[in-house]
């Protein structure tokens, strides 16, 4: 059988080098792609892309990773700009966020990564905290931290301990969107993960921290079990 086929996002970056050119590129880095390899699963990168697409591009996947990035703008949750939150990225806000819904709209299992997981909660009606003070893993080198499974959550199904996980960030989920459940929380009560629960029709999960970077597998062949067994439908 084809492995399932999973779309990461990617992002723009204004100026990049190749040999003599130096142009505007859509990227992502390979620990995302090497990732969904290891777990069982094919990759395919998405660039940004008009909103009103989002539910054809699902249609043509089994499975969709929305990678970590900067700040989700604030105004997607009605909240005033904190001067510490990043520029916005509008065109990525719109095209992620139209993804996400989209992918719960039609169940595609949807895993989403540090902004993706942030993202996830937002577009489910959730909102942010813009920045943690004090926080471990806050901007700087990443930085390595635990997190604790929530017992009979999806996640801790799969990652039953106290894990160290590779995580850079300063904002994090404030109010759970609609139907969502904290999965792990870092020790200082910052909640690193949240889902679905399993009963619901959609398989959705977000971590705050970047598994790509630490190559553990096991939420990543998760998703691409879930992925296997809900196969795309072509138009």
């Amino acid at each position: 059988m084809p492995r399932p086929l999973i779309g990461i996002t990617t992002y723009v970056e204004a100026s990049t080098r190749y040999g003599a050119w130096d142009l505007p590129t859509a990227l992502v880095p390979i620990g995302y792609y090497e990732l969904v390899q290891a777990s069982g699963g094919s990759a395919v990168l998405l660039p940004p892309d008009d909103p009103g697409q989002a539910a054809a591009v699902l249609s043509r996947l089994d499975g969709l990773v929305v990678a970590g990035g900067p700040d989700v703008d604030p105004v997607h949750y009605g909240a005033p700009r904190d001067p510490r939150t990043g520029a916005p990225a509008t065109v990525r806000d719109a095209w992620e966020l139209a993804l996400i819904r989209a992918a719960l709209d039609a169940g595609t299992p949807l895993l989403g990564i540090c902004r993706g997981m942030q993202a996830l909660n937002v577009a489910l009606g959730g909102t942010l905290v813009q920045h943690i003070d004090g926080h471990a893993g806050v901007p700087g080198p990443v930085d390595w931290h635990p997190v604790r499974p929530v017992a009979g959550t999806r996640y801790a199904s799969l990652v039953p301990e106290v894990a160290e996980v590779p995580t850079y960030h300063h904002q994090c989920v404030d109010r759970l969107g609609r139907g969502l459940i904290a999965s792990a929380h870092a020790l200082d009560g910052t909640v690193e993960a949240i889902e679905l629960p399993a009963a619901d029709a959609a398989w959705a999960l977000g971590v705050q921290w970047h598994p790509e970077r630490d190559k553990d597998t096991r939420v990543m062949s998760a998703l691409i079990t879930a992925a296997t067994r809900v196969p795309a439908t072509l138009p």
